[in-house]
């Protein structure tokens, strides 16, 4: 709380902080907003224990569940140190997973961004009232405003995924041949799906216009070798108006001396 304080610096005016790049910083300051400072949320989670099937694709709920809610609780972390600061916002949100040393079953989610505010007063803040989240950098945060579009809140998806062990049949089928393996094929199929789904679920409760900035991740953690997280992470965002214009790009000419 003394942090989120922001104690004055000696020209009287709050200290803020922020992990925006200098081009970032300046380009939501054009956008009309002030960073306010840097925000961050912190889980250490104990990842319970699964196991798949030797011969069977399967998602692996409980894993699932653990690493979507971890996160989850990163982020509303995060984002209560913004309600502390009266933000609008948060953007460049990073979410990162580490694995202590200690043990390979704990694990620390943590969620990190700038929040910000806009000098105009304007109405950013989500229908529940809290302010919205956005892994968009400040360039890119900048180019939605100015084409006519917001952002609502990060959304995500995640399966944790258990890929089938081939046969020894199997193996001896496919030696020194350049084939598909059909079994592997749909296993990465399905948990892709099951991690983009489950985040367009999201998009969809915010009553998003669309989905920004998407990444698909195959995030192998300590499970072994046929075991793995598909994370699906993008930004939600909604319509300002209806007129969407890009802006052509001009050629600026240095004046001659």
């Amino acid at each position: 709380m003394r942090r989120l304080a922001r104690p004055p610096s000696g020209a009287g005016r709050p200290v803020f902080t922020s992990d925006l790049s200098v081009n970032e910083f300046l380009l939501v300051r054009e956008a009309g907003f002030r960073p306010l400072g840097l925000v961050m949320g912190s889980s250490v989670y104990h990842v319970g224990l699964q196991r798949g099937r030797w011969t069977k694709n399967m998602e692996l709920t409980t894993l699932s569940e653990a690493m979507y809610h971890a996160r989850e609780l990163a982020m509303a972390r995060m984002t209560a140190e913004a309600e502390v600061l009266h933000a609008d916002g948060i953007v460049g949100v990073r979410l990162e997973i580490r694995f202590h040393e200690t043990g390979g079953d704990l694990a620390e989610f943590l969620a990190v961004g700038t929040a910000i505010s806009d000098e105009a007063g304007g109405r950013w803040r989500t229908d529940a009232g809290g302010p919205f989240t956005s892994d968009l950098s400040g360039q890119d945060f900048w180019t939605l405003l100015r084409t006519g579009y917001a952002p609502l809140g990060l959304v995500m998806g995640t399966c944790v995924y258990h890929v089938a062990h081939q046969s020894g049949w199997q193996k001896l089928g496919s030696f020194g041949r350049n084939t598909e393996i059909p079994q592997l094929t749909e296993a990465m199929y399905e948990a892709r799906e099951l991690a983009a789904g489950r985040m367009q679920a999201e998009a969809d409760a915010l009553a998003a216009d669309g989905i920004v900035g998407v990444e698909l991740r195959a995030l192998p953690h300590r499970w072994g070798g046929h075991t793995t997280e598909f994370f699906a992470i993008g930004t939600a965002v909604r319509s300002l108006h209806d007129d969407h214009q890009v802006e052509s790009p001009s050629l600026v000419l240095p004046l001659a001396d």
